[in-house]
């Protein structure tokens, strides 16, 4: 069983949506911590551009 980290980026408060990360057999699992029973699998790589995409103005 995976073991889920929240983002940096998500407030403390409650109610707030946030994005959880944990590390999988051979990939990087994405979630919402809304929704947890979807789950994105994703190559370290496809990430790190998709983190790198978003990040940079």
């Amino acid at each position: 069983m995976p073991q889920w980290q929240k983002s940096s980026f998500s407030g403390g408060a409650e109610g707030n949506e946030c994005i959880e990360l944990a590390r999988g057999e051979t990939n990087l699992l994405l979630r919402e911590n809304e929704d947890p029973d979807h789950t994105l699998a994703l190559a370290p790589q496809a990430l790190a551009a998709l983190l790198r995409g978003l990040l940079t103005p």
